[in-house]
């Protein structure tokens, strides 16, 4: 059995075998693993209120030969999303968040650009401002992952799109310009084509000062989440539910 013990995000939890519950868990050294935490929903002595999703912990765990499910020992809250007030539009946000990494990262697959991502973002997503730090996040998974497709020229005869708006649409990749569109695109204006440069440049703490209401950056929202979808090949729950927030 080998031990381990390191810094973890919580993703997602399920009951398992009486008090048992089964822990999705994004460890910064291993990636997402699966483990159990034993007599979780009967004790809180060793887990507390660590196993809310979207907490980040440090986590004691051990891996156990020929076995997929890692048992886990032990988890410290380092920072808890149950720490700063909640409403819908950040529950959500944080759902989405969660959701991404469990369906976006394989499995024993180390990601230490996406943890820092994560923990950047988290620490963003506060209530009444929510919509800056989970377009940057979305934005930034599809760099990371690389699924961002390339904005400056039209993907169907080249052409040169830097300054102006360009087209996307959700059953095809890459954008193009107007004459090239597709039926059902949707425009992404030259206004949120110059912010996804700024998000890309900096880090999502430069902005969080600037006054982000959820009409600011919509349509560049639409269009990462929409890329996310097309390569996970499935719809965001939590986005869906975030859109309504």
């Amino acid at each position: 059995m080998i031990q381990h013990a390191g810094e973890a995000i919580v993703l997602r939890t399920w009951p398992f075998q009486e008090a048992d519950l089964l822990v999705s868990l994004f460890t910064r050294e291993q990636g997402r693993v699966k483990g159990v935490a034993r007599h979780a929903m009967r004790s809180r002595r060793r887990f507390g209120g660590a196993l809310e999703p979207m907490t980040y912990v440090r986590a004691s765990y051990a891996e156990r030969p020929r076995q997929e499910l890692m048992r886990l020992d032990a988890f410290e809250i380092l920072s808890s999303p149950m720490s700063h007030p909640i409403d819908y539009a950040r529950t959500a946000a944080l759902q989405m968040v969660a959701e991404v990494l469990e369906e976006a990262l394989p499995e024993h697959a180390p990601e230490d650009a996406v943890f820092r991502l994560a923990l950047a973002v988290l620490s963003e997503l506060q209530v009444g401002r929510v919509w800056m730090p989970i377009t940057y996040f979305a934005l930034w998974m599809n760099r990371l992952m690389g699924w961002m497709p390339e904005l400056g020229h039209c993907a169907a005869c080249g052409l040169d799109l830097r300054g102006g708006a360009v087209w996307h649409s959700a059953m095809s990749d890459g954008v193009t310009c107007a004459d090239d569109r597709k039926g059902g695109s949707a425009a992404l204006s030259a206004e949120s084509v110059a912010t996804a440069m700024r998000m890309f440049r900096g880090p999502v703490s430069g902005l969080a000062e600037e006054d982000w209401p959820k009409a600011r950056g919509a349509d560049l929202r639409r269009f990462a989440i929409e890329v996310l979808e097309r390569h996970l090949e499935g719809r965001l729950i939590a986005a869906r539910a975030l859109a309504r927030g």
